[in-house]
C-alpha cells in the first residue's frame, strides 16, 4: 500500500509539472500576440486554457481522493495540501495568459500599447515568460535557489508596474481612454501572473523547509 501511495504522490507532482509547462507555453504565446497584434496566436492560448483548467481539476480530484482514502501525515499531507493550492496559483495564470491574449485579440489589427510604452511592455513579458519557465524548473527540483530568482523577477515587475501607473497619471500621457484602460488592465494582468508564480514558489519553498512565509498576494 505505501508503494502504490508513494506513485499517488509522484503522480501528484507529475501532473502540477504539466499544468506549469503548459502555463510557461501560453504566456510566451500570449505576450508575442499581445507585442505583434498576432490574432491567431491569441486564438491558440484562449482555446488552450480549457486544457489547464482540466488538469487542474484532475490534479485537485487526485489530491482529494488521497486525502480521504489514504489518510496522509506530516510531509506527505503539506504535500498534498500544498499541491491544491498550487493548482489554483497556475491555473489562475494560465487566466492571466488568456486575459493578454484576449486583448490582442480585441484591438486586432492595432497593437494594444501605444509606442511610448513598448520597452516597459516587452521587460514586462520577459520576466513574466522567466517566472514561468523557472517554476517548471522548481517544480522538478525543488532547488531553492531557483525561487529566489523567482522572487527577485518579481520584485523587477512591481517596480515597472508601478512605473505604469505613474506614466498614465502624468499630466504628459495624451492617450485616449481606450487606450489607457487597456495599459493598465495589461500591466495589471502582468503583475498578477507574476504574484501567482511568487505564490507557488512560496509553497515550494514551505515544502522543502517547513517554513511558511506569507506575502499576501494569494487573491485574483
Amino acid at each position: 500500500m505505501r508503494k502504490v501511495f508513494q506513485e499517488e504522490l509522484a503522480q501528484v507532482g507529475e501532473q502540477l509539472v504539466e499544468i506549469s509547462q503548459l502555463v510557461s507555453e501560453a504566456i510566451g504565446k500570449a505576450t508575442t500576440s499581445f507585442q505583434v497584434a498576432d490574432v491567431d496566436l491569441a486564438q491558440d492560448v484562449i482555446a488552450a486554457d480549457a486544457r489547464i483548467d482540466f488538469l487542474q481539476n484532475s490534479l485537485d480530484e487526485r489530491a482529494i481522493d488521497i486525502l480521504a482514502l489514504q489518510g496522509p501525515v506530516a510531509s506527505d499531507l503539506r504535500m498534498l495540501v500544498g499541491s491544491l493550492r498550487m493548482s489554483a496559483s497556475l491555473e489562475r495564470m494560465g487566466d492571466l495568459a488568456r486575459h493578454i491574449a484576449q486583448l490582442a485579440r480585441l484591438r486586432f489589427p492595432s497593437t494594444v500599447i501605444p509606442a511610448s510604452m513598448t520597452d516597459t511592455f516587452k521587460e514586462l513579458a520577459e520576466l513574466d515568460q522567466l517566472i514561468a519557465a523557472k517554476l517548471t524548473v522548481l517544480l522538478e527540483t525543488r532547488n531553492l535557489e531557483v525561487a529566489r530568482d523567482i522572487l527577485k523577477a518579481n520584485s523587477a515587475i512591481n517596480d515597472l508596474h508601478l512605473s505604469v501607473f505613474k506614466a498614465i497619471a502624468s499630466p504628459d500621457w495624451q492617450e485616449t481612454p481606450a487606450t489607457t484602460v487597456d495599459v493598465a488592465l495589461a500591466s495589471r494582468y502582468f503583475e498578477r501572473f507574476a504574484d501567482h508564480g511568487v505564490s507557488v514558489a512560496q509553497k515550494v519553498t514551505y515544502l522543502v523547509t517547513g517554513a511558511w512565509q506569507p506575502n499576501g498576494t494569494e487573491h485574483s
